[in-house]
C-alpha cells in the first residue's frame, strides 16, 4: 500500500487538525495485494516535488522500486512537496505511525535529529545525511555529491566546445558549495585553461533564478551546465533551450530521453531509499553515518556520457579509480 500527502493537503489537514485521517484516506498511488498484518510500516518525507527530474524524483523512483521489490511486506506513507516550516510536523506525523521514517535530502537532517529524540523507538534514515551529532535511532547516508561532481566536471570539460562550463546550486550550504568547487576542479583537471562560472540561487526550486543564473553563465561563454537543483532545473532547461547549450543531468541515468542532456551523474538517491527499506525488512538496519559514493558501486555513484567515446569512458574510469585510491583528493559532502 502506498499513500501520499502533498503540500496543499498537508497544510489544509493541519489546519483541520486531522492529519491521521488525511493519510489514512488518501488515494493509493500504487496498487498492491493486501498487506500482511505484520507489514513493515515506512513513512517517507520528500520535501520537494517527486517529478522534479532531480533529487526528489530519484528518491521517489527508489521508493517505487522498493514497493515493487517488497510488495505486501511493506506499507508506505509519503508526504511530499511541503514548506520547510512544516517539516517537523510532517516528521512527527510519520514517526507516530511508522517503524522507519526516511527523510529525502540533507535539508531534513536538522528536523529529523530533533524529532528522533521524541520518538526513540522509531528508526530514521536521512538520504543525503552528513557527519554530525549521532543518535541511536538515526542513520545518515552520505551520497558524496562532491566526489561525483569532480567527475562531472571532467565530463563537462570533455564535452564543452567553447572551453567554458557552469554550475548552478540551490541553497549555499557546505555540501552544495563543495560540489560546486569539485565540479570546477574536475573541469580544470581535463582542461587547465577552462573557464568556470559558479552561481547559487538560494532556492532549489526557484525557476526564474536558475534561468537567470544559467543565462548569465551562457553570456560568459559556458556551453555545458551542471546543477544541484530540484524544480529550479526547469529554469536551466529553459535557458539552455533558448541559447542552444547543453546540460549534465544529476541523480539518475536518463540518456536518450532528452537531447538537451549530454551526460548524467548518478548520485544514488533512489538507491539509498531502497537500501534503507531493504535494511528494515531484513532486520539489519543500523544507526550511524554511512558513506556511499563511488566505493558503493555504480548504483550509488557513477558518471555517464550519453553516446560517449571509448576514450572518454576510459578517462572517466581512470578518474574514478584515482578518487577511490586517494590520488585525487576531493572535499566532503
Amino acid at each position: 500500500m502506498f499513500s501520499s500527502l502533498t503540500r496543499r493537503t498537508f497544510a489544509r489537514t493541519f489546519a483541520a487538525y486531522a492529519v491521521v485521517a488525511a493519510l489514512s484516506s488518501s488515494a493509493a498511488l500504487l496498487a498492491t495485494p493486501a498487506q500482511a498484518a505484520d507489514a513493515a510500516r515506512i513513512g517517507i518525507l520528500i520535501p520537494g516535488s517527486k517529478s522534479d527530474k532531480g533529487w526528489m524524483e530519484s528518491g521517489y523512483d527508489g521508493l517505487v522500486a522498493a514497493q515493487k521489490a517488497h510488495g505486501d511486506k511493506i506499507k508506505v506513507q509519503m508526504i511530499e512537496n511541503i514548506n520547510y516550516a512544516d517539516m517537523e510536523q510532517a516528521l512527527t506525523n510519520l514517526a507516530s505511525k511508522n517503524q522507519l521514517v526516511i527523510g529525502v535530502g540533507g535539508q531534513t537532517q536538522a528536523a529529523v535529529m530533533k524529532i528522533a529524540k521524541r520518538f526513540p523507538k522509531t528508526k530514521f534514515s536521512i538520504v543525503g545525511g552528513n557527519k554530525g551529532d549521532s543518535l541511536p535511532n538515526v542513520a545518515g547516508y552520505d551520497v558524496k555529491q562532491a566526489e561525483i561532481a569532480f567527475v562531472a566536471g571532467a565530463a563537462a570539460a570533455m564535452l564543452s566546445k567553447n572551453g567554458a562550463v557552469s554550475y548552478v546550486g540551490g541553497m549555499e550550504i557546505p555540501s552544495i558549495v563543495n560540489a560546486g568547487k569539485e565540479f570546477g576542479k574536475g573541469a580544470a583537471y581535463i582542461n587547465p585553461k577552462i573557464k568556470y562560472v559558479e552561481n547559487y540561487t538560494g532556492d532549489f526550486d526557484d525557476v526564474a533564478k536558475s534561468k537567470e543564473a544559467t543565462l548569465a553563465a551562457i553570456a560568459q561563454g559556458a556551453d555545458v551546465h551542471y546543477h544541484i537543483l530540484n524544480l529550479g532545473l526547469r529554469g536551466m532547461e529553459q535557458a539552455a533551450k533558448e541559447k542552444g547549450t547543453k546540460i549534465i543531468g544529476s541523480y539518475t541515468d536518463r540518456c536518450g530521453s532528452d537531447p538537451l542532456y549530454v551526460a548524467y551523474s548518478i548520485t544514488g538517491v533512489g538507491y539509498q531509499v531502497e537500501y534503507a527499506i531493504k535494511e528494515l525488512v531484513s532486520g539489519s538496519w543500523k544507526a550511524g553515518y554511512k558513506p556511499f559514493g563511488l566505493a558503493m558501486g555504480a548504483k550509488a555513484s557513477d558518471m555517464v556520457i550519453c553516446g560517449g567515446t571509448a576514450a572518454q569512458k576510459t578517462k572517466l574510469e581512470e578518474i574514478k579509480k584515482d578518487i577511490l585510491s586517494g590520488k585525487i583528493k576531493v572535499l566532503e559532502g
